[in-house]
């Protein structure tokens, strides 16, 4: 790990957003040590600029442990990593939270970057945002049809958008 974790304004980062989260992928949290959080890893999402406001926009699956702490709380996290925490990510996505401790099996350090919200020390991105909207999926309004390969059971994702609160990174202008 480079430095501590920083405060810096969302026009600082200049990385490849493509590349951060389809490739280098992010562990997306919700809920507090005192309430209860989860985790996951996610590869699908964005950031940008909606209704005056720097935003990201995730999607998470209904039958997702980490649902239920999205639903329930106004925070979330995107947590971003270095390759070295390869290993985690792949664990923290292919095991529920339900069935396994997944701060004590990838050793990762929760902390709260902000009061209502849980992320993990050894991040080297970190963006803290507020729901403002959700829109569950609608089967009807795929306007391809291989769209529903990816969705066999019907399972459709629920998309939050959030205004980005804060952002923490490790060097000025990159994660």
């Amino acid at each position: 790990m480079h430095g501590e974790l920083r405060i810096i304004d969302p026009v600082e980062l200049d990385r490849n957003v493509f590349r951060l989260i389809a490739d280098d992928w992010f562990l997306l949290t919700a809920g507090t040590a005192v309430s209860g959080f989860n985790t996951m890893t996610a590869n699908w999402g964005g950031m940008g600029e909606l209704w005056n406001r720097k935003v990201s926009f995730v999607f998470v699956r209904p039958q997702r442990y980490t649902w239920e702490f999205m639903e329930k709380n106004e925070l979330y996290t995107m947590s971003f990593f270095g390759p070295e925490y390869r290993k985690a990510l792949n664990f923290c996505g292919s095991c529920s939270g339900r069935d396994a401790d997944k701060v004590r099996e990838t050793g990762l350090t929760p902390f709260q970057p902000a009061d209502g919200a849980t992320a993990f020390r050894e991040a080297r991105l970190v963006m803290v945002c507020r729901k403002l909207y959700h829109q569950d999926l609608q089967p009807d309004h795929f306007r391809e049809d291989w769209i529903e390969e990816l969705y066999p059971e019907q399972d459709y994702h629920r998309m939050y958008i959030g205004a980005v609160e804060k952002m923490l990174s490790r060097e000025k202008g990159e994660d």
